[in-house]
């Protein structure tokens, strides 16, 4: 039969324990009883003064941000609002159902008054426990970057001021600046050598070829640290590249974070991000798997140097023309020449030093001549090759294309790496910075980098459940399509 209606009497107090609500198995339980986070207070303390207005938990501080990267949520302001309402939160956070949470404003300052110096301190501190619970193979490494559009429209670039007024204009002005910024009597002290500040965005580093960037001669009001670049869908925004250094083993543990602005090439991060996490995991890499866009001379010549294999594949810049090949030619160390298809040799005419190669080109009485030149070359002074000073190091990483391990490599690094971008933007909110400015874009992603490492400890420590609050892990038959063992090999 058809019930009464339900009477609303919500007015009622109810004498309830917020412990008793929460279920015995529920993620955030398991979260709380496998992630210690009182470590963090040693870490601030030298940020907060001996006295004044007590602070907010900086413990509670990182729970919040867990809880965002966990929800998926965007905003300091929707981050309280839902744990404001969601019982298992107010559990985690400590804070009892009568009890207010923290505004949305304390959150953002404690963020700033912190700095980047401490997140990624628990980035690191994270990647300790992958490495206490041997999730850490070290057998190789894997890079790769992704472009982030940032929180800024293309409609507030602007001319830079250096294109608007007169140069001593401009050096009146940085100078005062940098007399604002450095302290009485510490003019002459030694600056810390830092990698974000080294990619952070310069309008006096030099050109990149012969093209120009937009940032050289314009600035985005909203985020000066935020360039032009182009998506993959074709799509002109301001942005950064988010780089990432993930671990080959099975687990798939990003080893390093880092953001710079959109222009800055991807092969410039390589080695720092590569020498820094060597160093601090002690780690011996037998290979380093990256795409094509990491194959600068220098990157392959300092590998393979180290013992450390770059399994990476080299452009071909002459595979669409028609004319004959640079591999048609075969070089002749003893002598130092090039020879052709038709006996003429190539002998070394200059050197560039900038841009670290020889060139050779042969007589151009025997080209024009040459019965065959139209399938060699249009030029009446003779054909030009071209021979990188590190052409030993690049022809020997060419020679591993054709092996089964470098293929292996190629297919792992479609899945080790480009899978844990797709999981940061579909569920982690890193389809777009929400912050602004370089260190703060840093700040995000080492958050989202520090979760994905979280997401996978957890499950290999006894969080036996499959789902998580908003993400998955990749799937237990995803790794075995590329035929790798338990270990990641």
């Amino acid at each position: 039969m058809l019930g009464p209606s339900k009477h609303r009497d919500l007015d009622r107090p109810v004498v309830v324990s917020l412990e008793r609500l929460v279920p015995h198995d529920h993620f955030y339980r398991q979260l709380d009883a496998a992630l210690d986070l009182t470590v963090v207070r040693s870490w601030v303390a030298d940020y907060y003064a001996d006295r004044g207005r007590p602070s907010i938990d900086p413990v509670v501080f990182f729970r919040f941000q867990l809880i965002m990267f966990f929800e998926g949520i965007r905003s300091e302001r929707q981050l309280v609002e839902l744990a404001s309402l969601n019982l298992a939160h107010r559990w985690y956070l400590g804070y009892h159902l009568d009890e207010p949470l923290p505004d949305r404003s304390s959150l953002v300052k404690i963020r700033q008054r912190l700095g980047l110096a401490v997140f990624r301190r628990f980035f690191e501190y994270v990647v300790d426990l992958c490495e206490d619970a041997d999730l850490i193979w070290g057998k190789d490494v894997l890079a790769d970057a992704t472009r982030v559009p940032g929180n800024a429209a293309m409609g507030s670039l602007v001319p830079r001021l250096r294109t608007l007024v007169d140069d001593h204009l401009v050096d009146l002005f940085a100078a005062g600046t940098c007399m604002e910024q450095i302290p009485d009597g510490d003019a002459a002290a030694p600056r810390r050598w830092d990698l974000l500040e080294t990619c952070r965005l310069d309008p006096e580093r030099p050109p990149s070829g012969p093209y120009q960037r937009i940032s050289d001669r314009k600035v985005s009001r909203t985020d000066p640290d935020a360039c032009a670049m182009t998506m993959r869908d074709g799509r002109s925004v301001l942005g950064y590249q988010d780089h990432y250094l993930v671990d080959g083993g099975r687990a798939r543990i990003i080893l390093h974070a880092l953001v710079t602005p959109g222009d800055v090439a991807e092969n410039n991060v390589l080695l720092d991000q590569l020498h820094r996490t060597m160093f601090r995991r002690k780690l011996r890499p037998k290979c380093v798997i990256a795409d094509a866009k990491y194959a600068s001379a220098t990157n392959i010549r300092t590998l393979e140097e180290a013992g450390i294999r770059a399994y990476v594949p080299l452009p071909e810049w002459d595979k669409s023309s028609l004319r004959f090949k640079r591999a048609a030619f075969s070089y002749e160390p003893e002598e130092n020449v090039y020879q052709c298809p038709q006996g003429e040799r190539l002998r070394l005419r200059w050197t560039d030093r900038n841009g670290e190669q020889w060139l050779y080109r042969a007589r151009a009485s025997a080209c024009n001549a040459c019965p065959v030149k139209e399938q060699c070359t249009t030029s009446n002074q003779g054909r030009l090759i071209r021979r990188s000073f590190h052409a030993e190091y690049l022809e020997r990483v060419q020679r591993y294309r054709d092996t089964a391990a470098f293929k292996r490599a190629m297919r792992k690094r479609s899945i080790w790496v480009e899978g844990l971008f797709a999981e940061a933007k579909q569920w982690h909110g890193l389809h777009r910075f929400r912050l602004r400015g370089l260190a703060n874009v840093n700040i995000q992603a080492l958050l989202v980098a520090a979760g994905q490492n979280l997401k996978r400890w957890l499950q290999a420590t006894g969080w036996e459940r499959r789902g998580f609050p908003s993400a998955a892990v990749a799937p237990p038959g995803a790794l075995g399509s590329i035929g790798v063992g338990p270990d990641g090999r």
